[in-house]
C-alpha cells in the first residue's frame, strides 16, 4: 500500500492488480485479492474493470490527501 501511495494517482500504469499485488508483497493471491477488496470496500481504493481484469486505483479523496 505505502508504494501505492508513494507512487500517487498515476504511479502504476492501469492500477494496482492482484498480480501487481502478489509481485510486490510477496503475499498469497487470495491474500492480494482480498487486502484490495477490504481497501476498495474502504473506500481506500476504486474497482476497475471485472473478474480477472479487476485494477484498483487510488480514489480521489486519497489521491487529494498526497498533494
Amino acid at each position: 500500500m505505502q508504494k501505492l501511495l508513494d507512487a500517487g494517482p498515476d504511479g502504476f500504469v492501469g492500477g494496482v492488480s492482484a498480480g501487481k499485488y502478489v509481485n510486490i508483497t510477496g503475499a498469497a493471491e487470495a491474500t492480494a485479492t482480498r487486502d484490495l477488496a477490504a481497501l476498495a470496500g474502504r473506500g481506500v481504493l476504486a474497482v476497475t474493470g471485472r473478474g480477472r481484469a479487476s485494477g484498483y486505483r487510488l480514489t480521489q479523496s486519497c489521491s487529494a490527501g498526497l498533494t
